[in-house]
């Protein structure tokens, strides 16, 4: 089964059971302000757990582009992507364990409507509970499982608390169905209940692993369990039962029970192929056809070393493309750092793999016509995409020259090179820790001090990045703000009326490029080709104090999504949206709109409660793209 028919198949089977499929949001957050990129389906929707009323209803299905950066060292493996699609069903406030449950193990198993596995190949974990958190055990989802394998004919014994030490000493125990802690079978977005801030949604959850019956490899413990990574399980789907909320006295109830369902599609593609090489799936493949042809690199025949350069440059060629497509350009700050990265390490590695090789930019096309059924957009800008990626490789070229003169600026300097010289010459210079070994090899200056300390160094620089992941992550609400603190509220309302303001003064070409707003200040990227002169500021300044003290009414409104096209309602850049949509609008004194925008809210009333509106700075963010920073007292 390609991903194509995998994915199809997985929405009309939940648009069957009522499901409403609702578009993949971009792989940047709506608003800038949570982490760095969309990491799961759920993240679009936490408004909608947390009980606010969502324009498509309770039932919902799509197929999310998700990136996640911190899978990037880890990227090489038969099972590491850092880009993948999430397939995604939630029940907000709708059906719960019993219908969650049985139609998931409904598509995995019937050959007709969903994936045709084998029912025996499959095995489940559930929560064992939390005491600390008075949270409970789940007894009700074993309780269904073994129903559903029993009916089936299949035994489903209930192994007890499982951990990784247990797990690695007493293996499977003949069990169906494992009991893990919340390290495992806890879901929400900043990990398990001691540390999710106050605010935090989360629940047990239930994860379905298919078993490829591979041999146990013992480096990875003495017996194999469904959470070993020896490679023998792959985790294929994670029903959330997202019922709880982080509260300063604890955990309590949300106000609706949430189902939260989310299962990788390259993995379910990797399971119906029966291959553990998730390499080996269609979308994937493709990009090694094309090597294969254009270059004569044979994933098929390889040595292990060369097939996780190949799986390198696939990954990274495939997530850079759809980070382009959506708005992201080559840069050393946020996201720009994040893909100027991802193309590099796929220069490097097919440089690696085939010396002098360094022109990747062909296989874009390649990728965007993979996907050209489910995302044709992507098609759309292919010729743009090529030429990021040209621009980067040749920036590349130019990087490695000056990474090896450092080099030897440093070997003179110091005599050597230390650990801290190779992570400075990758974080500066973003030149490859491999190329600094060999420079140091050929000079007789490597040592494992130098490999150690490299490492050290990449620790502490990933435990900053972790920290400030999850304290944006922690704060992810409704309408991609920082906090629902009332000084941010205002802060978004006049990004609104800024962003009409600028419309005003420079030209309707004008439209948002990204966001962030908080409780300091506002900040707003726009499409301009040139730096605004300092009349222009003061203009749009004016204009928006202007509106503040006529104490315009602000207005949210549900719609269908073609006429708020029709009524100019401005769109999130790169967003897709459903049928019907949520929009702002902001009322002149005679009833004509000031602004109008798709928008999630929240907002103030009035635009009176804003005070005083000052901007503080203009600058450039990248080619025809500038960016405003400015509060209001």
């Amino acid at each position: 089964m390609t991903s194509h028919e995998l994915r199809e198949k997985y929405l009309k089977f939940f648009q069957a059971r009522g499901h409403k499929v609702i578009p993949s949001a971009p792989l940047i957050p709506e608003g800038d302000s949570s982490t760095l990129f969309i990491g799961s389906g759920m993240q679009p929707l936490v408004p909608y757990l947390l009980g606010e009323k969502h324009p498509d209803g309770t039932k919902l299905v799509n197929s999310q582009k998700s990136f996640r950066a911190e899978d990037i060292e880890e990227v090489g493996d038969n099972r590491h992507t850092t880009f993948f699609e999430m397939l995604g069903n939630w029940s907000l406030g709708d059906y719960w364990k019993k219908d969650q449950l049985a139609w998931f193990f409904e598509f995995l198993t019937n050959k007709e409507t969903g994936v045709g596995l084998p029912a025996d190949r499959l095995y489940v974990s559930v929560f064992v509970g939390d005491p600390e958190n008075n949270i409970p055990r789940d007894e009700e989802s074993p309780a269904i499982w073994q129903n559903l394998f029993e009916t089936g004919g299949i035994p489903a014994p209930i192994v007890e608390l499982i951990t990784e030490e247990k797990g690695s000493e007493e293996g499977m125990q003949e069990g169906r169905i494992f009991y893990y802690g919340a390290k495992k079978n806890w879901w929400s977005r900043t990990g398990v209940p001691a540390n999710m801030p106050v605010g935090e949604p989360g629940g047990p959850d239930s994860e379905v692993f298919y078993d490829f019956g591979t041999p146990h490899d013992p480096k990875f413990g003495k017996n194999c369990h469904p959470n070993c990574d020896c490679g023998r399980f792959l985790e294929i789907g994670n029903s959330v039962f997202m019922e709880y909320v982080k509260t300063e006295r604890g955990f309590e109830k949300l106000k609706q029970q949430n189902v939260d369902f989310g299962g990788g599609l390259e993995r379910l593609a990797a399971a119906s192929n029966n291959d553990p090489d998730i390499f080996e799936v269609d979308v994937l493949k493709g990009v090694f056809d094309a090597l294969r042809k254009n270059y004569s690199w044979d994933y098929g025949s390889v040595e292990i070393d060369q097939k996780s350069r190949m799986r390198i440059v696939a990954d990274h060629v495939r997530a850079a493309v759809f980070m382009i497509g959506d708005g992201v350009l080559p840069s050393n700050k946020e996201r720009g750092y994040v893909l100027r990265r991802l193309l590099r390490r796929s220069i490097f590695n097919a440089y690696k793999f085939a010396p002098g090789f360094s022109n990747l930019y062909p296989l874009v096309r390649v990728v965007t016509d993979i996907y050209n059924d489910a995302y044709p957009e992507l098609s759309q800008q292919t010729k743009k995409i090529q030429e990021v990626f040209e621009a980067e490789e040749m920036k590349f070229m130019e990087t490695l020259e000056r990474g090896e003169k450092e080099i030897e600026k440093r070997i003179k300097e110091h005599n050597g090179l230390s650990g801290k010289d190779a992570f400075d010459l990758f974080q500066t210079f973003g030149y490859p820790l491999e190329l600094t070994k060999e420079v140091a090899e050929s000079r007789g200056y490597l040592h494992i001090g130098l490999l150690q300390g490299f490492e050290v160094e990449l620790e502490k620089y990933k435990e900053k990045h972790r920290k400030l992941s999850q304290t944006a992550s922690s704060g992810m609400f409704k309408g991609g703000l920082v906090d629902h603190e009332p000084q941010t509220i205002k802060h978004h309302t006049a990004h609104h009326l800024l962003l009409a303001a600028l419309r005003q003064v420079l030209g309707s070409h004008v439209l948002q490029r990204g966001s962030n707003v908080s409780s300091e200040r506002l900040r707003i990227d726009f499409s301009h080709p040139e730096k605004m002169t300092k009349e222009q500021l003061e203009q749009a300044e004016k204009i928006v104090n202007q509106k503040i003290s006529e104490n315009l009414e602000v207005k949210r409104e549900e719609m269908p999504k073609a006429e708020a096209e029709k009524s100019g309602a401005l769109a999130e850049f790169g967003a897709k949206y459903g049928e019907v949509v949520s929009v702002y609008s902001i009322y002149n004194k005679d009833g004509s709109v000031f602004s109008r925008e798709f928008c999630g809210g929240p907002h103030v009333a009035h635009t009176g409660e804003l005070g005083q509106f000052k901007i503080k700075k203009e600058e450039a963010v990248s080619a025809g793209v500038r960016r405003i920073k400015a509060t209001t007292i």
